[in-house]
């Protein structure tokens, strides 16, 4: 299958979850992907990009959209999670600019982690959601990971605090991945 991502960070985390598929992303073949993200929602945009990459490669595409949800911010940055600052911003900059506006706005810290991952051959589309719980820090921590994973506390650790391994066993993306995993064996 081909995972339509650019984001290196997602196609190792996919690669590292599905590791009974062969996972190629557009890179590893060459092919130049570029989906305009304008969805209304996360699955929205994974749709999108998947039968967009489906529709140069003719082959399974697996696409994910995912991002941080705020509740006190009526679910900001949501599916503008990597672009809210514009484009060319560091993921610092985006995190910074994160917890400073929930600084100044929230009375609680609550957040969400949401990925809708899709699969599609041309004729089945089949999709599944990952979210995970958790709270913004007061600042950030952490070397691992990619993204908001350094100011995202889960259970009393900040995600980027973790291992690339004990990541990949709680994070949304590998609940959505588990989900579809079920759903493609059962139909394929």
């Amino acid at each position: 299958m081909i995972f339509a991502s650019n984001n290196t960070g997602k196609i190792k985390e996919i690669k590292e979850i599905l590791t009974n598929y062969e996972i190629k992303s557009p890179k590893e073949l060459n092919i130049k992907l570029d989906v305009e993200e304008d969805g209304n929602t996360f699955l929205e945009n994974a749709v999108k990009k998947a039968k967009a990459l489906y529709d140069i490669t003719h082959q399974p595409v697996i696409a994910d959209d995912s991002g941080l949800i705020i509740e006190d911010l009526g679910d900001w940055p949501g599916i503008n999670t990597n672009r809210f600052l514009g484009e060319n911003k560091s993921d610092r900059e985006k995190n910074l600019a994160i917890i400073n506006r929930v600084n100044k706005e929230c009375k609680n810290r609550n957040a969400k982690v949401i990925c809708a991952l899709v699969y599609y051959d041309g004729k089945q589309l089949i999709f599944s959601e990952g979210v995970i719980d958790g709270t913004i820090s007061t600042e950030p921590r952490g070397k691992n990971g990619f993204g908001f994973d350094e100011i995202f506390e889960y259970n009393n650790k900040i995600l980027a605090e973790l291992t690339p391994v004990e990541k990949n066993k709680i994070s949304a993306r590998k609940r959505a991945a588990e989900e579809l995993k079920k759903k493609i064996e059962k139909v394929i």
